[in-house]
């Protein structure tokens, strides 16, 4: 295994570990945009309120990753996704401001506006993402080495596989949001969110299936690894975490439920990743100029440098991530959360 497969697959453990982390964030802003009160909302608020900067630490890590590894395809890549990622920037700042901001002001009017903002700026990276995954997975229209030059525009990115794909992860998210408040929470919220998880999951299993057989037609190029034991190990582990989510959801054992749907999204990366090798960002115009480990890495030194940091720094980002989540380990509840604290903690002058 040499240094660029050893950065590809760290990459790889990154946008994992962001999916599964910041992805029940997603799912739970999603899903308060049907809350059935301001204090159910308080309590969708307050179940992520502790950890949601932490969760996005993974993807920053993960861009600073790609940056280090394979600074091509950060270059081309987000030229060419240029106005999307700034949508997802706006919807992703928009999230966090509401979640510090929606309290500090006693006034229904000012919680509404940014419980919308939490809401929709949760709903749009949902979607976004997956989209931004489904036009890697269909190939994206690069050139040839060595400018690589991008030939499309931001309206062929919302090509119909892409949205297809935006969808399975918006499904995703809102059945792992629910499974998360479900651990989060007890009595009629609690159960509400389990009945919401199954029907999530529905959703989830139908449009993947649909995604898995538009994929047959628009990427065939993904299925040449099936020869390959590794590939038919994975999808055996992905089976079974698809298996398992509703089992353990339906009988109430929340703690599993959470693992399984953790590890769906995580064996679902896997496997596409493993599909994909050793191309990063395959090309819709011929898959000779697609980006690869190789022709768009760093020099040695510079992955070995910067492995060595890695070996160093996520470690400790793990450990921290593990330690926030023991801290804050109890049952969600109205009033609680930073918002919450802040705005207990002003003046009742301030606050009148």
């Amino acid at each position: 295994m040499d240094l660029n497969t050893i950065w590809f697959l760290l990459v790889g453990v990154l946008v994992a570990g962001y999916a599964v982390l910041d992805g029940f964030d997603l799912g739970v802003g999603a899903l308060s945009l049907f809350a059935r009160s301001s204090e159910e909302r308080d309590v969708y608020v307050a179940s992520i309120a502790p950890v949601w900067d932490g969760n996005e630490v993974w993807l920053l890590t993960g861009g600073g990753a790609l940056f280090a590894a394979f600074p091509i395809v950060y270059a081309t890549v987000f030229s060419g996704f240029y106005l999307a990622f700034m949508l997802l920037l706006v919807a992703l700042i928009a999230r966090a401001v509401s979640i510090e901001f929606r309290a500090l002001v006693p006034s229904p009017g000012w919680t509404k506006v940014w419980d919308w903002a939490f809401g929709l700026g949760s709903l749009l990276p949902a979607i976004l993402f997956g989209v931004a995954v489904g036009n890697v997975l269909r190939g994206v229209p690069i050139g040839p080495a060595p400018e690589f030059p991008w030939q499309g525009s931001f309206l062929g990115l919302l090509n119909p596989y892409a949205v297809l794909v935006g969808l399975v992860s918006c499904a995703f998210f809102v059945m792992h949001g629910a499974i998360y408040l479900r651990m989060k929470t007890d009595g009629e919220l609690a159960d509400r969110m389990g009945r919401i998880a199954l029907g999530a999951f529905a959703a989830f299993l139908a449009l993947y299936a649909a995604a898995t057989a538009a994929t047959v037609v628009v990427s065939p190029f993904l299925f040449q690894k099936t020869s390959n034991p590794l590939f038919w190990i994975l999808a055996a582990l992905l089976v079974a975490s698809l298996v398992a989510t509703p089992v353990f959801t339906k009988t109430g054992r929340k703690a599993l439920a959470f693992v399984a749907s953790s590890a769906v999204i995580v064996f679902m990366i896997l496997v596409a990743a493993l599909s994909a090798y050793p191309a990063l960002v395959p090309s819709s115009t011929s898959l000779a100029n697609s980006l690869t480990i190789y022709n768009a890495s760093s020099t040695p030194l510079t992955l070995y440098t910067m492995l060595v940091i890695a070996l160093i720094g996520v470690p400790i980002m793990l450990g921290y991530t593990i330690f926030v989540y023991v801290v804050f380990k109890g049952k969600a509840r109205p009033g609680e959360g930073y918002g919450a604290a802040v705005a207990g903690a002003k003046p009742a002058s301030a606050r009148r």
